[in-house]
C-alpha cells in the first residue's frame, strides 16, 4: 500500500512524510522497484529526504551574512557543508551565485584577479557563494577585493581544511570574517528524523559507524563500511597530503592508527616517534595536520596549578566514530569489544562539542587528572562556571574524586551513561 500511494501520488510533502515515517521499508524495496516509470521521481525524492534534516548551524549562518562581510563555513568533507550552502542560497532573498573551487571554470573565472573583473562577473548579485573555496589560489585576496570594491555584496564559502582556508584567507579577512564549524550530524539533529525508541535502538550504530550525513540514512551495515572506508581512503588522506605536500601517507596512516589504538589515552609523542621512526617534531606536525582537517582534536588537561595535577599531558579523540573505527578496520558488535569504553567516551565528549560549536557556547574542554591517578573524563570551563563529566558505558555510579572536590567545591558532577546521555547530547 506504502509504495503504491507513493508511485501513483504527485503530493511531495505527503511523500516525504510517508517515506520518512517508513524509511527502512522504503529503502528496503527500492531496488525492487527500478522497472517502474516512477523509480527515478522515488530515487529524488528519497534523496531530498536526506537533505530535509536542518542543520542547527543554517539558521545561525544566514544571520551572519550581510553586505561587505564574508561568512566561513570549515568542515571535513562530505559532513554537509554543500547541502546547507545550497539551502542558503536556494533560500536568500537576493540574486545569487553559486561556485565550486574544485571546477576549472571556476578558477577560470576568478583567475583575472582585478576589479574590473569581478565587477563585471558579479554585477547585479547580492550574494556569492564559493563551496570548496580552498582549492582557489590566492583565495583570501580574491575574497578581500570582493567584498572591499563590490559595494552591497555578501560572500559565503566553505572548506575542507581550516589550514589551507584560514590561511588564504585568514590577513586578508581580518574583520571581515565571520567563521563556524560545521560536524557531521549531531544527536539533536538525527532527532528531528527518528523517534526516541528508534534513537535508543540506534545507539550502538552511532558507536560503531559514527554521524556522518549519509551514514545515517543508509539502513545496510555493509553500505556503511564500505562508505567509511571511502571516506579514509579517498578523501581524507587525500586532503591531508594535499595540504602540505606531503609525501609519505603511509607514515601518516600509521600514526592515525596509533591514535586510534590510544584513544582516550595519554599521548606520548616520544613514544610515537620511536614506534614510526619519526622525530617528536615530525609527530607533532602530522598531529597538527590532522587536527586542522578536522580528523582529530586533542584535550589537555585541567590545572589551577595544584601540585598533584597533571598539567602537561593531552588525549587525542575523533570527530566522528566512525572514521577512527574505519582506519584500523574495527566494525564489530559491542557485545565482542575490548574498547566499548573508549567508544562511549569519544562519542560523549564529541557530542558535547558539538553543541559548543553549534549553540556558540564558547567553552573549553579538558580532562583531568593526577599523578596518583585520580581522573576525570571531560572538564568543561566557561567564563561562569565549571562542570566535570564522568563516561560510563555499564551502570557504575562514581563519586566525585575527593582531591578535585576540595579543590574545586562549586563545580556540578554528572556521571554520563546509556540510561540518561540523552539529557547531555
Amino acid at each position: 500500500m506504502l509504495l503504491a500511494f507513493i508511485i501513483t501520488t504527485n503530493d511531495e510533502t505527503t511523500t516525504l512524510r510517508l517515506i520518512y515515517k517508513n524509511r527502512h521499508f522504503a529503502v528496503c524495496f527500492l531496488c525492487k522497484i527500478r522497472q517502474l516509470k516512477n523509480y527515478d521521481y522515488l530515487c529524488t525524492i528519497i534523496h531530498k529526504g536526506m537533505e530535509t534534516v536542518n542543520r542547527i548551524l543554517q539558521e545561525k549562518i544566514t544571520a551572519r551574512i550581510a553586505p561587505n562581510k564574508a561568512v566561513l563555513i570549515f568542515g571535513a568533507r562530505r559532513v554537509g557543508k554543500t547541502v546547507m550552502m545550497r539551502k542558503i542560497v536556494d533560500n536568500y532573498s537576493g540574486r545569487t551565485m553559486m561556485l565550486n573551487g574544485e571546477d576549472y571554470d571556476t578558477l577560470a573565472l576568478l583567475e583575472n584577479r582585478s576589479i574590473a573583473n569581478y565587477r563585471h562577473l558579479l554585477d547585479g548579485i547580492d550574494l556569492l557563494a564559493i563551496d570548496e573555496a580552498q582549492n582557489i589560489p590566492q583565495i583570501g585576496s580574491i575574497l578581500k577585493l570582493i567584498v572591499d570594491e563590490i559595494p552591497g555584496i555578501s560572500v559565503l564559502a566553505s572548506g575542507s581544511s581550516s589550514f589551507d582556508l584560514l590561511n588564504k584567507t585568514g590577513e586578508p579577512l581580518v574583520g571581515r570574517s565571520t567563521q563556524f564549524l560545521l560536524t557531521p550530524f549531531s544527536q539533536r539533529e538525527i532527532a528531528q528524523i527518528e523517534t526516541p525508541f528508534e534513537t535508543r535502538q540506534n545507539l550502538e550504530a552511532r558507536l560503531i559507524y559514527g554521524s556522518y550525513p549519509e551514514v545515517v540514512m543508509m539502513e545496510n551495515y555493509e553500505r556503511k563500511t564500505d562508505y567509511l572506508r571511502d571516506i579514509v581512503g579517498a578523501y581524507l588522506l587525500k586532503d591531508i597530503l594535499a595540504i602540505d605536500g606531503l609525501k609519505n601517507s603511509s607514515k601518516m596512516r600509521d600514526l592515525l592508527r596509533l591514535i586510534a589504538f590510544q584513544l582516550g589515552s595519554e599521548v606520548s609523542y616520544d613514544e610515537l616517534g620511536k614506534q614510526l621512526s619519526m622525530s617528536k617534531t615530525t609527530v607533532e606536525k602530522y598531529l597538527d595536520l590532522l587536527e586542522k582537517v578536522f580528523v582529530i582534536y586533542r584535550l589537555g588537561a585541567y590545572s589551577r596549578n595544584l601540585r598533584k595535577e597533571v598539567t602537561k599531558a593531552g588525549k587525542w579523540y575523533f570527530y566522528d566514530n566512525g572514521i577512527r573505527n574505519a582506519i584500523i578496520g574495527a566494525f564489530s558488535p559491542l557485545a565482542i569489544r575490548q574498547d566499548v569504553g573508549a567508544l562511549w567516551e569519544n562519542y560523549i565528549i564529541g557530542e558535547r562539542r558539538k553543541a559548543n560549536f553549534n549553540e556558540g557556547l564558547h567553552k573549553e574542554f579538558y580532562f583531568w587528572r593526577t599523578y596518583d591517578k585520580q581522573e576525570i573524563d571531560l572538564i568543561e570551563e566557561n567564563p561562569n562556571n565549571l562542570t566535570a563529566l564522568e563516561f560510563k558505558w555499564g551502570n557504575k555510579m562514581p563519586t566525585v574524586p575527593k582531591v578535585f572536590q576540595e579543590a574545586y567545591p562549586h563545580v556540578e558532577f554528572h556521571v554520563v551513561n546509556r540510561e540518561n546521555y540523552l539529557e547531555f547530547v
